[in-house]
Parts: C-alpha cells; structure tokens; sequence
C-alpha cells in the first residue's frame, strides 16, 4: 500500500515537472524578453540593498563596510533628533500630496474631457501637444516657469494690463507660494502623460452602454459620472495607491532648479537634505539611514492603501 502511494507521489511529480517545462517552452519567447528587466531590476534595485548595512555603521571609505565600526540605530536617532529633517519631510509630504491630489484630478479630467471629444483630428492634435512636455528637462521647464512667472513675465503683465493689481507679484520671491509653483509646474508637465493610461481604460468600456443610457435618456455629464468613472475606477485606485506609495519620493530636481535662498526653507525635500547633510558632508552612514526611512514608510503606504482599497472591494496592486 505505501509502495502504491510512493509510486503515485513519484508521477504526480513527474506530470507536474512536464507540465512545467511544457509551459516554460510555451513560454520561451516571452521569459527570453523579460530577461534583460529581470536582471536590471536585481543588479540595480536589490543588490544594492546590501549597503543598508551602512546606516548601522560608522561608515569609512577608507575601511570599508567590513572594516567600519557598528554603531547601532546612532545614525536614526541623530536623524530623529534633527530639526531640519522634519522641516525637509514637512515639505516633502506637503508637495507629494499636492502632487498626488492635483496631478491625479488634472489627468482625470483631461482625459475625460479628450474622450468626449468628437473631432478625431483636434482629439489626437490635443493630446499629442499634452504629453510633449513629459519629455521636456526640467532644467527647461524651470526656465520657462522662472521667466513667466517673473516681474516682467507674461503672468505680471496679463495681471496689471486687466488691472487686477498695482505692481508686479513676487511670485518666486514668496515662500507661501512655492509648493503651488512647484505642483503647477509639474501638474502642466506630466498631466497629459498621466492621462495616457485613463484614456486607454476608457477606451475598453463597453459602448453598449453609452447606447443604453443614451435610450434612456442620459446626458453626456451624466454618462461621465455613471459610466465612465465607475467603469475606470479600479484603474484610478491602482494608480493612487502606486502614487501614495511615492508620496515621499519625489525627489529634488523641481525643488533646486525653482528654489532660491529666500524660498530654501519651503524647497527643502528629504531627497535634498540626505544630498546636502548627507553625502554632500560625507556622511555616508547618515544618508543612507534616510534612505532606509524613506523605503519604510514607502512600503508602510503601500501596505496600507492597499489593504483599504482591498476592504472596500475596489483596485489593488497586491
């Protein structure tokens, strides 16, 4: 009897080995494709997990990892100590939500706008000219924001030539005004690229539907808010979830390239302070703890979102 059920084990094994080389033959073309990411994706983004050992030493280039004294949780405690670090994640959440709110309803609403478009020509004119800034350097963006936003700018002149104001505003002088600046500009570069996915969610909605609420009578407002929305709903919480995860990576190049020493204060991210009083002060250790913080509290909004969005039954990543 044991030997029947030996023997039966054994084949199941061998039928499950077959099956799996079968499919990986199958599949060959497609595994050979995604090699070359799979590959990038450890060489650039796991192996390098291995120097978060640093953030636990007194890190010395001249010793090495292996030769550099281990120091504990000393370099999160400095962190957790230091004002400036919480002025930086103050600024860095405060952009990152900005982002996420504006940029989100921006890209929404344009695509929503696009797809009731009629003129096919015009509609694909749009869009094309939407997404081009995307592509555009920020280095160039930062220039086009500074001079239209200047005293003698576009902006100062259109607002004193209707006679809405007496003198020219200060805008990049203004540290109030800084984080708006800062998600316009990046809500007028990325909008229409963001907008891509919405448009291609929507363009798989089944147009019997339309026709239905057409029959009965619905206005195209109404088949937007009943229709649309709810059909690309799981794509909009996939892609928020994806965005609150990144609410702390935003990095810094908008912040220096529009930033100035008056507005320093409300430009510093966290991304620029580990830059800054991190390796810019050679202190590799001390980055690299705010490195490992900003990968926590990543992971912790992801989990978190996506166990809410699980909850109430809409999109989730995991």
């Amino acid at each position: 009897m044991e030997e029947s059920v030996g023997q039966t084990k054994a084949q199941l094994g061998k039928i499950r080995k077959k099956k799996f080389w079968r499919k990986v033959n199958d599949q060959k073309i497609l595994i050979l494709m995604v090699t070359p990411l799979v590959i990038w994706l450890l060489v650039f983004c796991y192996v390098p997990l291995a120097g978060w050992i640093m953030a636990f030493q007194d890190y010395k280039p001249a010793l090495g990892v292996f030769g550099s004294e281990f120091v504990g949780l000393k370099h999160f405690f400095d962190l957790f100590k230091d004002d400036l670090f919480y002025q930086s994640l103050k600024n860095t959440l405060g952009m990152g939500g900005l982002g996420i709110v504006f940029g989100t309803l921006s890209s929404i609403i344009f695509a929503l706008l696009l797809n009731e478009m009629r003129f096919t020509k015009f509609k694909k004119f749009t869009q094309t000219v939407s997404y081009l800034p995307h592509f555009v350097s920020w280095v160039i963006v930062a220039n086009i924001v500074t001079t239209t936003l200047s005293s003698t700018g576009i902006v100062n002149q259109l607002l004193m030539n209707f006679h809405l104001i007496d003198s020219p505003i200060q805008f990049m002088s203004s540290p109030e005004k800084f984080w708006y600046i800062v998600t316009l500009s990046d809500v007028w570069k990325e909008m229409g690229w963001n907008a891509i996915i919405y448009l291609a969610a929507m363009v798989s909605i089944d147009r019997e539907m339309y026709e239905a609420a057409q029959i009965d009578g619905a206005s195209r407002l109404k088949q937007m808010l009943h229709i649309t929305l709810p059909s690309i709903r799981p794509i909009i919480m996939i892609l928020l979830i994806m965005s609150i995860g990144n609410l702390i990576n935003i990095g810094f190049e908008k912040q220096m390239l529009l930033g100035n020493n008056i507005v320093a204060s409300k430009a510093l991210v966290l991304d620029k302070y580990a830059l800054d009083y991190g390796i810019g002060m050679f202190r590799y250790s001390y980055g690299t703890a705010i490195g490992i913080f900003k990968s926590v509290v990543s992971i912790i909004l992801i989990f978190t979102f996506n166990s809410i969005a699980k909850k109430t039954g809409e999109g989730q990543i995991m």
